[in-house]
């Protein structure tokens, strides 16, 4: 009998603390229950109000018929657009607006009274981007700059959308040797292709591998907006990297025979440099109408 009872104390001691632990599991366990159907409903409660403050941007006919041309005329990165493609694409962007890309002149960043304290940093972002070609914003404050710099291999439609900008843009008068190699020589003369101010709504311009402009340089005078399509995009390891310029003044101290002072005025020499500071840029994410893909 002492051996039943000790037996049977040991036993209900287990039994009495696997109930003891049972019932405080249950309780634990209804306690997450509530807990998480609280956080549940905090959770829907949040997206609810993000996607009431961040509405879906309808989608935009001219956007979409920007993206479906560059899909037909951009085919690798050796093309260069035929003169009937630039001309097609050239009358799409001509046409767009800022709308068409999710932003208005009415937004209190595009005031020409908008002035951006210190260091003016150029913000970029992208819509698409693929092996062929890339199509991109680049949201610039008053004072700020995109120094000048070049696109190897490329050819880039720049279309102003919004603000009032001064271009300048240089083409090398020696792009190679004929040897094929990059001649030496620090200092490279270029050809002054523009150097003036344009102002939204304006013509697309167009720049190509090695003229129309390949180097050039940005300096908003008000806050600007500006919608590139860049056929193919840079690319490190595809030799398209980017390379940035100094200018100066045109002299035949270089051992190039002097040109009259007229013509002069149309040159310049070209010294590349390390990426100057004021070439950072800040990535933000695209917030406005989407392309649609292919499905095939």
């Amino acid at each position: 009998m002492e051996a039943e009872a000790g037996v049977m104390e040991r036993s209900g001691g287990r039994d009495s603390s696997r109930v003891g632990v049972g019932v405080g599991h249950n309780n634990r366990i209804g306690y997450v229950k509530k807990v998480i159907s609280k956080k549940r409903k905090l959770m829907r409660r949040i997206i609810k109000q993000a996607a009431a403050a961040v509405p879906i941007m309808p989608m935009s006919p001219q956007l979409q018929q920007l993206f479906d041309s560059c899909l037909d005329v951009f085919k690798g990165p050796a093309t260069i657009p035929a003169p009937n493609d630039v001309h097609k694409l050239c009358t799409i962007l001509d046409n767009m607006e800022p709308e068409d890309v999710g932003l208005s002149s009415e937004l209190p960043f595009f005031k020409p009274t908008n002035m951006v304290k210190g260091n003016p940093r150029v913000k970029y972002t992208t819509i698409y981007q693929c092996d062929n070609f890339s199509l991109c914003l680049f949201i610039i404050p008053a004072t700020g700059v995109i120094p000048l710099h070049n696109h190897p291999g490329m050819t880039v439609f720049s279309k102003l959308l919004l603000g009032t900008m001064h271009i300048k843009s240089y083409d090398l008068v020696d792009p190679i040797n004929l040897d094929g190699s990059v001649p030496c020589s620090q200092l490279r003369l270029a050809k002054l292709k523009a150097d003036r101010v344009f102002e939204a709504p304006c013509d697309t311009s167009v720049l190509y591998p090695t003229t129309g402009g390949n180097i050039h340089a940005f300096t908003a005078i008000t806050p600007c907006v500006v919608l590139d399509v860049i056929g193919p995009p840079y690319s490190k390891k595809d030799g398209r990297d980017c390379s940035y310029y100094k200018d100066h003044p045109y002299t035949a101290s270089n051992g190039e025979a002097a040109l009259t002072t007229e013509d002069s005025d149309s040159y310049g020499w070209l010294e590349e440099i390390e990426m100057p500071e004021n070439s950072q840029m800040d990535g933000i994410e695209y917030l406005g109408p989407q392309v649609i893909e292919p499905t095939c």
